[in-house]
């Protein structure tokens, strides 16, 4: 499975971007996807993720309100409509297959499936 992500670049605070992950290989569309950001000398952040079976979506309160994980299953591609950005969304994004469920062992809706991520792609809120 190979996934690429897309859709970076600069904008201003109040703007908006919208984030591609396109997925690949084999059972690629079988896999729930979620897209995470990380801040330089800070832990990764989940921010939301999809199912594969029936579109479920799960957000992060952090997001919520202004990003919206969508699904296009014909193009096996999932995209994160970002709204309403702030300069403290600057980071770089990244798409990886997840369970996007709770399970008996886990409540982590971000917990790793496949282990498969997309390269990371730049965000940067600025005036």
């Amino acid at each position: 499975v190979q996934l690429q992500a897309s859709g970076g670049g600069l904008v201003q605070p109040g703007g908006s971007l919208r984030l591609s992950c396109a997925a690949s290989g084999p059972t690629s569309d079988t896999y729930a996807i979620g897209w995470f950001r990380h801040f330089p000398g800070k832990e990764r952040e989940g921010l939301a993720c999809i199912s594969s079976s029936d579109g479920t979506t799960y957000y992060s309160e952090s997001v919520k309100g202004r990003f919206t994980i969508s699904r296009n299953n014909a193009r096996n591609t999932v995209f994160l409509q970002m709204n309403s950005l702030k300069r403290e969304d600057t980071a770089v994004y990244y798409c990886a297959t997840v369970l996007c469920r709770r399970t008996s062992y886990s409540n982590d809706y971000y917990f790793p499936d496949g282990g498969y991520w997309g390269q990371g792609t730049q965000v940067t809120v600025s005036s």
